[in-house]
């Protein structure tokens, strides 16, 4: 329950702006930290290796002998060896997606509207009529949601057709 004993202290300006002060320190030493760790990852990932296992193979397939080259053809053995984790991951950086081209398209979609209403809100935008432009990105028109289902309107009027069919 609250009391006069548990209640945080209030904080003067100069205090508040001492202490982000201080975070804004401590985030940037941790962003310089985590740059400098993706950069060593990066340049022991490039170094070449001389693997009795790994480099034969790798060259045989005319690839670069890396560490980088390595991990991705160990990764893919795991697969191959039944290791679905291994798996995701490889067709996860192959590129490899469930998301359809529509799941897709809705999300660039869905992007590009709160990115105008956060422009709008700002006061970032260019249009001379803001409220218009923010108006219309949240009423998608018949074209643009066509677009986006016609692929599974297609599949859907087939199974209607095999329907009237067996009728």
């Amino acid at each position: 329950m609250a009391n006069s004993e548990n209640l945080k202290p209030v904080r003067t300006k100069s205090e508040a702006r001492e202490r982000g002060r201080n975070g804004g320190r401590a985030s940037g030493k941790s962003r310089r930290r985590k740059a400098a760790f993706r950069d060593t990852l990066n340049l022991l990932l490039t170094l070449d290796i001389d693997d009795d296992e790994w480099a034969p193979l790798l060259r045989s397939l005319g690839l670069d002998c890396t560490l980088e080259t390595a991990l991705n053809m160990a990764m893919i053995k795991a697969g191959l060896a039944g290791n679905v984790k291994a798996y995701e991951a490889v067709a996860k950086y192959a590129g490899q997606s469930a998301q359809t081209e529509a799941d897709d398209e809705e999300q660039r979609i869905r992007t590009d509207r709160a990115r105008r209403a956060r422009d709008l809100e700002v006061g970032d935008t260019d249009n001379s009529d803001g409220i218009q432009s923010f108006l219309k990105a949240m009423r998608p028109t018949e074209e643009e949601l066509d677009s986006l289902f016609t692929e599974q309107e297609g599949g859907d009027d087939a199974e209607e057709t095999e329907e009237a069919g067996n009728v």
